[in-house]
């Protein structure tokens, strides 16, 4: 198949992109690039094959009005400029919750994007600007199909028991459930692992740390259990998101202390996390580069967090074989590496610091007796396969 293939990801102040060959082609893409500061100030930046940084002139015209569909608006005909002759044939988005009716990926229909806004309420950080890409390229672009890819999709292989809540049985068949999110970057991981372990290595933790983090135990390349529940604020300790929580806080917040849901969701998705315990930033480079005592103790904090939890989900694959860190912190911070794996020792868990520090893709030392590893995500190749796969007919999820 000829024509090339976008891929977006859209937040709440950018829009990540990529462009795939439409073709049976390697992972890497043809472009890569973002509009960040959307609503403040814009910043384009693109390079193509190779690093060459690409024109970036016509986005001078974006500035703090400007929306992602401003944004969209110009992103489609620079596009156009730089692949010349080949069609656009399909746009993929990274959409976070697929909720139980959107387990795979599939044509955005106009039933479809009605099920995805539905589920605003359960990503509010990020659905909502998900929809925004939607509806803006069928402004500009009705003519080219767009296909929805779900992070949460990848763990509906997980067994009843890992997503249910302890609550009243009306409310699990009503759908409030554990989903789990970070599905692409997973999929992309497992698709990946047979090139790093042995045969019959097949347990599984992929710790996936960035602004937003969570992990998944797998086994045999599928979804068994997560950290992240019903919303992408449950799990970890994140940049701005809390992690899990004692409930009882949030009845103490309202009924104590006249909290309304608005601010409580404000404090609980924006204010906390690395950037509320260390009162600074919620950059896990910013605050290990700081002398101040606040900044080391939410990187503590945070790695005490993230090794309970991976400890948590090893009864749910039977064993460990692998760690895996990816994302920005994963597989950014040695540090990070460092206290997350020292916590698990008693597990055979054993680095090599040197490795670890040059972030070398294998990082255990020889006598460990679980491979350590750092593998780099690629959510937008997970996007564009899914994209080939429905443009060649391939069966793919629907509703009507």
């Amino acid at each position: 198949m000829s024509g090339i293939i976008l891929t977006l990801n859209a937040g709440s102040s950018s829009i990540k992109f990529a462009v795939f060959n439409a073709g049976d082609a390697p992972s890497a893409p043809l472009i890569r690039g973002s509009i960040a500061g959307i609503g403040s100030t814009p910043v384009f930046a693109a390079r193509g094959t190779g690093g060459m940084a690409l024109d970036n002139r016509p986005f001078a015209a974006l500035d703090a009005s400007s929306s992602h569909d401003a944004a969209i608006s110009l992103l489609l005909p620079w596009l156009s400029e730089q692949t010349g002759d080949d069609p656009l044939v399909a746009i993929g988005h990274r959409v976070v919750h697929g909720g139980r009716e959107l387990t795979g990926p599939m044509r955005i229909t106009p039933p479809v994007l009605n099920e995805i806004e539905r589920l605003i309420p359960l990503a509010p950080l990020h659905q909502p600007h998900n929809v925004a890409a939607i509806r803006a390229v069928a402004r500009w672009r009705p003519d080219v199909p767009q296909i929805a890819c779900f992070d949460t999709s990848f763990h509906a292989t997980q067994d009843r028991l890992a997503q249910l809540f302890a609550l009243p049985r009306a409310l699990s068949d009503e759908g409030i459930i554990r989903y789990g999110f970070h599905g692409l970057s997973y999929d992309y991981i497992a698709s990946a692992l047979p090139s790093h372990l042995a045969p019959g290595k097949d347990r599984v933790i992929v710790a996936h740390l960035g602004n937003g983090a969570s992990m998944c135990a797998m086994r045999g390349g599928k979804s068994r259990a997560t950290s992240m529940g019903f919303t992408a604020l449950d799990g970890l300790m994140m940049g701005r998101r809390c992690g899990t929580l004692d409930p009882g806080v949030v009845l103490y917040l309202m009924q104590e202390r006249g909290m309304s849901a608005g601010e409580v969701a404000t404090l609980l998705y924006k204010q906390s996390g690395l950037l509320g315990v260390s009162e600074l930033t919620n950059d896990m480079a910013v605050l290990e580069a700081s002398a101040d005592a606040r900044a080391r103790e939410a990187i503590e904090l945070f790695c005490y967090r993230a090794a309970s939890s991976l400890a948590g989900l090893v009864p749910t694959i039977g064993g460990l074989d692998a760690i895996v860190f990816t994302a920005g912190i994963g597989e950014n911070s040695a540090l990070v590496r460092d206290l997350i794996c020292a916590r698990l020792d008693w597990l055979g868990v054993l680095l090599s610091p040197s490795e670890n520090t040059a972030g070398a893709a294998r990082i255990s030392a020889p006598a460990s007796r679980v491979d350590v590893l750092v593998i780099p995500t690629n959510e937008e190749a997970v996007v564009a396969d899914a994209c080939r796969a429905i443009l060649n007919g391939a069966n793919c999820t629907s509703i009507d």
